[in-house]
């Protein structure tokens, strides 16, 4: 079965070229430190748009070790704040005991409560056991918790929940896969489904990746197709069609999104600002279909209310996820500061702010760690690690002897140019009682300069 996946902010324009948006540059993809894809887009009461993603980890194997859902947010779609990861498969107690398979989720806000909807398997045999889970908390982006899953939805491939909440309140889900999509309504606790499930019929060539939205009194479901198409065999492309109603039926309208880099396509529309967005994913970064990267572009309508093809962006050269704005309780921690192994060694750069940097790190056994990193009162905190690289690269980051995979480096351009920055956010235990380790990509070089750490609040 073939996933579909999606995440990304905004840009448009002709590739090489970066957007303007409330007189700020960004460039896709918007996430780059980690890869996500299954990007679900919302903007909440508090004005601020979030995204909620898959989580593709690395190094993968296939789909099934995709895990650590994260939620990240913006109030300029520049500046990005990685919230940490809300939810991993051994959270979930009706899960498969082997783990893995937490694909395309959804959030939805009702009554002082987020609901955070989720397929994941119950079974070894886990094609024939999808089930939605749902993860409740009061907070947009922490606090989740599992609170079982939703009986009579799932089974055979059916992936994918979008949820989607009318002007007058009543909550709709929607699940697809494997060439077949279903709706229902749903009981006001957003746990149970409120009448049958029924098929969304009209629609042409449906494969996965359902997500519906309303505008200007029509309800609109876009979705991806089974990849036959002459310009890219095998990828996905976006199609959507109309209704007047929210379970349809419902009028095919075409194609609005060709296939990018990545062979899945999953999307999410929303407004923001008063301008429309479409986010999805591509594999700018990796070249890998399992390890892909959001994207964000701008949503154009006719009079007639259909969609006008997308224009997807892309920069000339891969440009980095902006750093996070430093706070009051940001800590720096200079890179010579810090214990070596293996290789790495402190050399003198006349580019890093404190005048040197560890290198070596791409080499057998080397790693760096910072011993009583500062944790404040405990809790979520962004790691940020500032270097050169020559070619885009990768970090292993371990906090507290847990390993946190890799995050991606994005090349600077030059060993001496410390511009470069990726950041991750983990939990931290109180007080100066941590410990965070870095150690590099074998064989592909990176110079550390320092990491910061600032609390989440």
């Amino acid at each position: 079965m073939k996933h579909l996946c999606c995440l990304a902010i905004i840009a448009i324009g002709a590739l090489g070229c970066r957007v303007q948006a409330d007189n700020a540059t960004f460039t896709n993809p918007i996430i780059t430190a980690i890869y996500t894809a299954d990007p679900s887009a919302h903007v909440w009461a508090d004005g601020r748009l979030y995204v909620y993603a898959s989580h593709d980890m690395d190094p993968p194997r296939g789909c099934d070790l995709m895990d650590r859902y994260h939620v990240f947010s913006t109030d300029d779609l520049v500046h990005w704040t990685d919230h940490g990861e809300i939810l991993r498969s051994s959270d979930v107690e009706w899960g498969r005991k082997e783990g893995g398979f937490m694909w395309a989720p959804d959030c939805a806000y009702k009554n002082g409560t987020y609901y955070f909807y989720f397929p994941h398997p119950s079974e070894t045999k886990w094609n024939d056991s999808w089930k939605i889970g749902v993860a409740t908390s009061k907070n947009p982006a922490s606090g989740f918790k599992s609170q079982g899953y939703i009986q009579g939805l799932g089974g055979f491939a059916l992936i994918d929940p979008c949820i989607f909440v009318d002007d007058d309140g009543q909550a709709y889900i929607y699940i697809g896969g494997g060439s077949k999509c279903v709706g229902a309504k749903l009981k006001p606790n957003m746990t149970e489904l409120d009448g049958e499930v029924q098929l969304m019929t009209g629609l042409e060539d449906f494969h996965e990746a359902t997500w519906v939205f309303k505008r200007n009194g029509l309800y609109y479901l876009t979705y991806a197709d089974n990849h036959q198409n002459e310009k890219k065999k095998g990828a996905n492309r976006m199609r959507y069609a109309i209704s007047k109603n929210p379970l349809g039926p419902w009028e095919y309208k075409g194609v609005y999104l060709d296939p990018q880099s990545s062979d899945t396509s999953h999307g999410s529309l929303v407004e923001f600002k008063g301008q429309w967005y479409q986010f999805y994913h591509c594999a700018d970064i990796s070249g890998r279909g399992n390890l892909r990267s959001v994207c964000v572009d701008k949503v154009e309508f006719n009079d007639d209310g259909t969609i006008k093809p997308i224009a997807q962006t892309r920069p000339a050269t891969l440009t980095a996820t902006p750093a996070p704005k430093a706070t009051a309780e940001t800590v720096k921690y200079e890179a010579e500061t810090a214990t070596l192994s293996g290789s790495a060694t402190v050399n003198e750069a006349p580019g890093a702010s404190g005048g040197k940097s560890v290198q070596n790190l791409h080499l057998a056994d080397a790693s760096l760690q910072f011993n009583k990193v500062d944790g404040k009162d405990g809790g979520m905190a962004t790691i940020s690690v500032y270097f050169a690289a020559e070619k885009t690269t990768k970090l292993r980051l371990i906090v507290n002897d847990e390993d946190w995979s890799f995050i991606n480096a994005i090349a600077t351009g030059g060993w001496n140019n410390y511009t470069g920055c990726t950041f991750l956010t983990v939990p931290l235990k109180p007080g100066k009682t941590n410990t965070v380790k870095l150690a590099g990509e074998k064989g592909n070089g990176i110079n550390v300069d320092y990491i910061t750490v600032t609390p989440l609040r």
